[in-house]
């Protein structure tokens, strides 16, 4: 692209001008200002206008109702009236007084084409640039008998004409690219070439397809940017192209866009995560460490240094030594782990180190494409969300010129970077919370599956000191995970259970990438759900161990620690999602047990955050104290105090358009039953979750970690729980 055209200044103009055809009633078919979704019709191509040009350069060009349109668009805009409704190169042509002795691009669309891409129209002026040209039509090849104009080309392939419909000939309708109805063009060679026109046009009529042959005649570079998505062409002239135009919204609200990030940061419940090569950089992991190094400085706790550990995840490493020459750079001391670590022994090292916050490199269960971070404080608990939202403002406002940083072979020679290990130190920890002689007394055998992350290390050593005999699989490290997610739930662990089973062993043991979740199967290779391993370790913690205190639990966890916990006399408290709010409120009650129907759980005295090792070790504690009991008979034991309760759970790839119409489409209509269930009450802790009788519930809310929409629910039977999880999932289908 050539400096002058790179810098032509551009503005647009919108025609919004004409009604829609006539549908036999006494006001025509207003379409621009029709309901198209949770928009009306003309905002779809203002949105897209708006994301290019701030609104003293969008000139829209009114007509029919033109007060209705004002007052639905608001201020900013230079509205212009056409008076008497002559095509639509007369609309442009009203602009032209208002753009006295402009030379610069205008961007040209039409207030009826709600469906076109914002990368169409980027594209579109991308194109007219790089080519220099004088008009760039926006064309589209498709075999759907549509009323437009035929793109008409010479043998070479140039663009020598465009014919309306209504004038072709059999011949020309058989084209298939046709004039889709927008254009980039220069205004000091547009707006001569219509004047031109509109002098000779009969009854005043000009349209803009007119201007092709004149601006080809007269040597001018007429190209065009084609479209290859058929939906997007559609126009909106009568209820019938309406109809079709929320069907394909439907289809694109449905459709689950790729994750693609524009440089930005962002933090979930656990931490930031993002695909690696769109939002998970090494630029963004230098800016995101930048603004925690000047956090740190701020609070004069540069002594206190920061901890830095990484797990088996593609460039979780090189993020690591990223993040330690960052810190180096800024004079704060770095203790980076080794080699590969638990997110629970990271967690570990923070507090035993009392630094100033401890960094993990990871994306826990999400899939292979994805890393991240967690970010710990001095005491190893997660950061809340008002820090995590000042350190994400300050990183994206950060540039890599903002970015201090020291070769690490320099920070290591200066000692500013040293290497450290916490196996022995965290094994110890966990240790020391479990019964290990009961364990060797049991003689239990166990199979672990780490699912290709980092947690077989610790929890081989932990085991073979009980004595178990332990047979691991999916050890050994595969930054593809298998080609699935490292997430423990019943769809990946098919090897396990046969394992288990097949080889006749007491328990199956299964963790996360970074082994803060746990997964278990019990001696049939049978999967436990999380929701009732929850229940047999507070059960055992109270009652076998003698512990007292309450259970604390997200809102998408069994509400049968809720009874489970009145039976002993105890609180059961609800927090959100996310770990972070599951320690708070353990540290607010002195829980006993805080725990997630994802996996994740800790007990009081351990770190302050979720650890999958110290989990598997207290079901092997709880196994191996039981008497012979198996995990089965157990749990049943449990089921005799607190009854039954069934889970479903659906989760939905969710669009960026579904975070706002679900919720709001259930503020607009308030639910009193779900099918024949009433609803007693509604609470929008996290998400919107609906409470019924008998402690039933449903629960709807989007993820913080993944682009999807969890539907839970919870219910008397697997049938009522999975009707329950249908209903939310209509909710999306509504029109």
């Amino acid at each position: 692209m050539s400096e002058s055209a790179d810098k032509r200044p551009m503005k647009a103009i919108v025609l919004a001008a004409r009604p829609g055809e006539s549908t036999g009633s006494e006001d025509p078919f207003f379409r621009i200002l029709q309901p198209l979704g949770e928009k009306k019709v003309i905002d779809y191509i203002m949105d897209g206008v708006n994301r290019l040009l701030p609104r003293e350069e969008i000139y829209v060009v009114v007509g029919y109702q033109q007060e209705k349109v004002i007052e639905h668009l608001g201020s900013g805009y230079n509205y212009v009236l056409q008076e008497e409704l002559l095509g639509t190169g007369h609309a442009v042509l009203q602009v032209a007084a208002s753009l006295q002795g402009y030379e610069g691009d205008l961007l040209i669309l039409y207030g009826d084409t709600p469906l076109f891409r914002p990368a169409s129209i980027l594209g579109m002026i991308n194109r007219h640039r790089l080519k220099q040209a004088d008009l760039t039509i926006f064309t589209a090849i498709t075999d759907l008998p549509l009323p437009y104009g035929r793109i008409v080309r010479d043998q070479s392939g140039r663009i020598v004409d465009i014919i309306e419909d209504a004038n072709a000939s059999p011949e020309v309708r058989s084209i298939r690219e046709l004039n889709v109805g927008a254009y980039v063009a220069r205004a000091e060679q547009l707006f001569p070439a219509l004047k031109w026109l509109e002098q000779g046009a009969a009854g005043g009529t000009v349209l803009l397809t007119d201007i092709v042959h004149r601006l080809i005649r007269s040597g001018s570079r007429v190209t065009n940017y084609c479209s290859y998505d058929p939906d997007e062409i559609l126009g909106i002239n009568n209820p019938q192209d309406l109809e079709k135009a929320e069907f394909i919204l439907q289809k694109r609200y449905l459709r689950p866009a790729r994750a693609e990030e524009h440089s930005e940061i962002h933090f979930g419940t656990g931490g930031w995560r993002a695909v690696i090569g769109e939002g998970f950089t090494m630029h963004n992991v230098r800016r995101l460490c930048q603004a925690i190094a000047n956090r740190i400085i701020t609070q004069n706790a540069e002594d206190q240094g920061v901890l830095i550990g990484y797990d088996h995840r593609f460039l979780s490493d090189r993020a690591a030594w990223a993040a330690a020459e960052v810190f180096a750079g800024n004079n704060i001391p770095v203790i980076l782990l080794q080699e590969p670590a638990p997110t629970p022994m990271i967690t570990f090292a923070s507090d035993l180190e009392n630094v100033a916050y401890g960094l993990a490199f990871t994306a826990s269960h999400n899939p292979p494409e994805w890393n991240g971070l967690k970010v710990f404080r001095s005491d190893g608990s997660l950061l809340l969300s008002d820090e995590t939202d000042e350190i994400e403002a300050s990183a994206n406002a950060l540039s890599s010129q903002d970015v201090v940083k020291i070769e690490a072979d320099l920070a290591l020679a200066a000692g500013v970077i040293r290497k450290s290990d916490y196996t022995n130190a965290y094994v110890d920890a966990v240790e020391s919370l479990i019964d290990l002689n009961a364990i060797r007394d049991a003689g239990l055998k166990v199979v672990i599956d780490p699912m290709y992350g980092v947690g077989q290390v610790t929890l081989d050593i932990i085991l073979t000191e009980a004595r178990c005999r332990v047979v691991t699989i999916h050890g050994r490290r595969d930054p593809l995970f298998g080609g699935r997610s490292p997430a423990p739930d019943t769809h990946a662990l098919g090897l396990l259970s046969t394992i288990v089973r097949d080889g006749h062993y007491d328990l199956g043991l299964a963790t996360d990438g970074d082994a803060d979740r746990i997964a278990i199967v019990n001696e049939q290779g049978n999967y436990i759900a999380v929701n009732d391993l929850l229940l047999l370790l507070y059960y055992y913690l109270h009652e076998k161990r003698g512990e007292r205190g309450a259970v604390v639990r997200n809102l998408a966890t069994t509400h049968l620690l809720d009874r489970l916990a009145a039976h002993f006399g105890e609180r059961a408290v609800e927090t959100p999602v996310g770990f972070k709010y599951i320690i708070s409120a353990m540290q607010e009650t002195s829980a006993l047990l805080g725990g997630e129907s994802s996996g994740g759980l800790t007990i009081r005295g351990h770190i302050l955050g979720k650890d999958g090792i110290l989990a598997a070790a207290l079901v092997v504690e709880m196994l191996a104290t039981s008497g012979g009991k198996t995990l089965s008979e157990l749990i049943e034991q449990v089921y005799a105090i607190t009854g039954r309760l069934y889970t479903a759970e659906l989760n939905v790839a969710a669009t960026s358009e579904m975070k706002v119409i679900i919720p709001k489409r259930l503020a607009e209509k308030p639910v009193k039953a779900i099918g024949p269930y009433p609803v007693c009450s509604v609470s929008h802790l996290d998400g919107t979750k609906f409470l019924l009788e008998n402690d039933n519930w449903l629960l709807l809310r989007f993820s913080g970690t993944e682009p999807v929409l969890r539907i839970f629910a919870e219910a008397d039977t697997p049938e009522k729980a999975r009707e329950l999880v249908d209903w939310g999932r209509s909710l999306i289908y509504e029109n």
